[in-house]
């Protein structure tokens, strides 16, 4: 019989027990979620006319019912439809109700559509230990179809329902749980691996992605020392937020966020007053869940989930985001740390300035460029006389003239080139798509900064220079790039005359 085959006898109580007896059966054998709910639907379209049919999940705690399935003159679907439990008289008052006129005015979920819907319905709550975790209707196109006999059965199979629906909704909580631990370790060894702070960015939020299953997810840093202006650092997902779209975050989900280290649930976006007009434009409709990232006990940034849906996220989802920021946190940490004694091992300690084994490795890679057709020159500097100054002055002295020439050529440079310390009072300039003319076109601007530099002039610095361009034939390779210009400024030097390197006496 089909669940449009309605024209059944009214069943006796030996027959309602049976019938009860078979159902409990049958629903206790079941228990994937999806399942469970078509064989409820199944088994009570044998007992009573159900046309239509659906199935209604209850949280208390928020105080949100959804509609998990629903069945319209036998088409099975399956819905996420959210609205407020205690809007529902059977949730509110946890009786069920019997309704043999026209749904249109009294009732929630009616099937059907706008020629054609259901007129009557038998309504029941599905309580377990004292909890009501939500309701199952049946509903008929005919009026006056149902009895008070009909409403005590589906109260019977609510029952049962409610035994198989804990049963099945424990089963897929320990499921979810046991998959997450498994997730989360994979995600944790993906993190605790990766040293590179954007690519830790990058799988944090595709980690809150999937486990949430959600539409959207952020990772947002604060910026500043005052306040908490929050600065999208990475996002993913449909709703993808812009990098370096800021949020000046205050009120009450500052503190919440800020103060009391506390999740922040928006089921509502578009209704919320807390997000500001700027967010609000990048975001769809639905709701949102932020968790505070923490570092070195003070929060250093949130991370975000969004979704379309109203109403989406409960007490698991904030859990689950929460220990994903903490995974998150300590492996921005370590990244970062890394990062740092990285930047150390190629940055010169007194000029800031990438040194001589960063310097090689990029001229490795502008070489390699060259080679398949792209410009490259170079320039080196040479401080004349440096000895001389150190000797008469200090070392203190000879450190700032080679930060001050440092900083000369961080003004004259573009931001695709690199200047280095080669070494001693000796830098090198890597000029990428520029020809013999340009690098000496850059030399001279270089030596006129010099010269309107203060501390370069009180000292009466001059500076001698070379240059060379690639060229596959002759200098092919960096150490040919480096003696070719090498040479070019040891000759620049010896021609210069030798009063433009005698320091200057105080």
């Amino acid at each position: 019989m089909t669940p449009a085959d309605t024209d059944q006898a009214r069943p006796g109580d030996a027959e309602r027990y049976r019938m009860l007896l078979h159902i409990g059966h049958k629903l206790a054998a079941t228990l994937s979620e999806d399942d469970l709910y078509e064989e409820i639907y199944r088994e009570t379209a044998r007992a009573l006319e159900a046309s239509g049919f659906y199935i209604a999940l209850h949280d208390q705690s928020r105080d949100l019912a959804r509609v998990v399935f629903y069945a319209d003159r036998g088409e099975v679907n399956r819905v996420d439809v959210a609205y407020r439990g205690s809007d529902s008289r059977v949730i509110r008052s946890r009786k069920a109700y019997l309704d043999n006129d026209d749904l249109r005015d009294g009732s929630l979920m009616v099937l059907g559509d706008d020629a054609d819907v259901a007129v009557a319905a038998i309504t029941a709550p599905m309580i377990h230990h004292g909890r009501v975790l939500g309701a199952i209707s049946a509903q008929s196109y005919e009026p006056g179809v149902y009895t008070e006999d009909d409403l005590d059965l589906l109260q019977g199979i609510a029952d049962i329902a409610a035994v198989a629906v804990a049963n099945a909704l424990q089963f897929t909580e320990l499921e979810r749980r046991r998959r997450e631990a498994e997730k989360m370790e994979e995600i944790g060894r993906a993190l605790t691996s990766e040293l590179d702070p954007e690519m830790v960015l990058g799988k944090v939020v595709e980690a809150a992605l999937e486990l949430l299953d959600v539409d959207g997810a952020s990772v947002w840093l604060t910026v500043g020392k005052d306040g908490f202006v929050c600065r999208v650092a990475e996002s993913g997902g449909d709703i993808r937020l812009p990098k370096g779209l800021e949020w000046d975050i205050k009120g009450d989900i500052a503190r919440t966020l800020l103060d009391e280290r506390h999740p922040v649930v928006l089921d509502n976006v578009a209704s919320s007053d807390v997000v500001p007009d700027h967010i609000r434009e990048h975001l769809a409709t639905g709701s949102a869940v932020g968790v505070p990232i923490e570092a070195d006990g003070r929060v250093t940034g949130m991370l975000t989930a969004g979704s379309r849906q109203p109403r989406r996220f409960d007490a698991l989802d904030t859990a689950v985001l929460q220990r994903l920021a903490r995974q998150g946190s300590v492996a921005l940490q370590n990244a970062r740390l890394h990062a740092s004694l990285h930047s150390l091992s190629i940055t010169d300690p007194l000029t800031r300035l990438p040194n001589r084994r960063r310097l090689q490795i990029h001229l490795d890679h502008e070489v390699a460029a060259a080679r398949r057709g792209r410009a490259l020159a170079i320039a080196v500097f040479d401080i004349d006389n440096f000895k001389h100054y150190n000797d008469t002055f200090g070392h203190v002295q000879g450190d700032d003239i080679l930060k001050a020439f440092a900083d000369v050529l961080c003004h004259e440079n573009r931001a695709m080139n690199l200047v280095a310390r080669f070494g001693g009072d000796e830098f090198v300039s890597v000029l990428t798509d520029t020809n013999a003319e340009g690098v000496r076109a850059y030399v001279e601007r270089v030596r006129a900064r010099a010269v309107a530099n203060d501390v370069l002039v009180k000292f009466g610095i001059h500076v001698s220079a070379g240059i060379a361009e690639f060229d596959p034939d002759k200098r092919a390779t960096v150490n040919d790039l480096l003696r070719a210009a090498d040479g070019d400024m040891y000759r620049d030097k010896a021609e210069r005359p030798a009063v433009g390197r005698r320091a200057k006496s105080h």
